[in-house]
């Protein structure tokens, strides 16, 4: 089928596309010994978990939301970190969890004895920080100095809290194999003293094992070699963007082209802030069908205006083969991680709806939205 006859704006998910990565995921996980579950954060589609759960049985939640989202849509627990619970909210956190994990010492100490004594099995985990990432967008370094995610070592004094059963690290985003390996050096050599007086660790999220080129076998032994050093231990990884990395597209459509001082701006009907808010916050530049994000001379160059009122909702030109034109489709490639999970409704603009084209080539448009979705969140 062809994406740009889908109606604009919306969010195309390939079935092939998904199922391919899964592929991947399932051969990690059956080779490695490791349990890889399906992060909330980067891939909440939960009308494609069907699909999904054909190649894991678990996710991971960061607030109640997810959780309850996790019991209804995947079937299962959820392994829950929050960076803080609220006191309301627990006990339905712990009823609906298979792990808790807590990202200080100080809310395991004011949750703790809650969570021991609860009437339901419930395993306990602390976040820690071995202060190392490769991860070089302060914005998405979860080691920097000073991070308010997980307790550095010195903070546990060499006194192990009575009670937890795992440690839970976090310092990677779209890292490679050899991040991670250098990630658990700086790990064991901190932490590597309570490691056997654990049931479990958790890698985290952002090893992008789908990605074309990952070493795919080298992260298979690098899993390998850890469970070598610690039989004991259940390693658990729980990417996100890995699920759904280039799996599909968001369809625009071109609505007017608006010239100022040489420069001509194609006004979408989507927004960047709004629809694609990693394009402005990360930044990057995403992938366009037929289009050239490194703009060279004599080709017809165009900046994307998104449709809200914001000044900055756009991206710096694009060169494309012939001159747009008003009503031409807009196909951005790779968005359905780290999209969805972060769009609004600012502006009352239009949200996409969202589509999977399922294997057999039908396309399914599983949700459309309208003014009462936009209303609804309003008071």
């Amino acid at each position: 089928m062809d994406v740009k006859k889908v109606a604009s704006p919306c969010f195309v998910l390939e079935e092939t596309r998904l199922r391919h990565n899964l592929e991947i995921i399932a051969r990690v996980q059956r080779e490695s010994g490791a349990q890889i579950i399906l992060a909330f954060k980067g891939f909440a589609m939960w009308s494609a978990f069907p699909i999904v759960r054909e190649y894991v049985g678990g996710a991971t939640a960061s607030s109640l939301h997810e959780v309850m989202l996790c019991n209804e849509e995947m079937g299962v627990k959820a392994h829950t970190y929050g960076v803080a619970y609220a006191p309301k909210e627990f006990t339905k956190i712990l009823r609906l969890s298979s792990h808790v994990t807590f990202n200080s010492l100080s809310q395991w100490k004011r949750f703790g004895k809650k969570l021991l004594n609860f009437e339901e099995k419930v395993s306990p985990g602390i976040r820690v920080n071995p202060g190392w990432s490769p991860v070089g967008t302060a914005l998405y370094n979860p080691a920097a100095p000073g991070s308010r995610l997980g307790e550095p070592v010195e903070n546990f004094k060499a006194k192990f809290p009575e009670g937890i059963q795992g440690l839970h690290f976090h310092t990677l985003c779209e890292s490679s194999s050899f991040d991670l390996e250098t990630t658990l050096v700086h790990f064991e050599r901190q932490f590597g003293a309570f490691l056997p007086k654990l049931k479990w660790v958790n890698f985290g999220g952002g090893h992008l094992m789908t990605r074309n080129g990952y070493d795919v076998n080298h992260l298979i032994q690098v899993l390998k070699g850890f469970k070598a050093r610690h039989p004991h231990l259940q390693v658990i990884l729980e990417p996100g963007s890995a699920f759904a990395w280039e799996t599909g597209v968001l369809v625009a459509t071109v609505l007017d082209i608006v010239k100022n001082k040489g420069i001509k701006t194609a006004i979408l009907d989507v927004s960047f802030t709004a629809h694609m808010p990693d394009t402005l916050e990360m930044p990057y530049r995403p992938g366009i069908r037929g289009a050239n994000a490194e703009t060279e001379s004599g080709q017809h160059l165009y900046r994307l205006g998104g449709v809200s009122c914001l000044s900055g909702d756009f991206l710096e030109a694009y060169s494309f083969e012939q001159p747009l034109k008003v009503g031409e489709k807009i196909i951005f490639e790779d968005m359905i991680h780290y999209t969805m999970v972060k769009t609004s409704t600012f502006n009352g603009v239009t949200h996409p709806s969202i589509a999977i084209l399922r294997a057999d080539g039908k396309l399914d448009v599983v949700r459309k939205f309208g003014y009462k979705d936009y209303k609804r969140r309003l008071s």
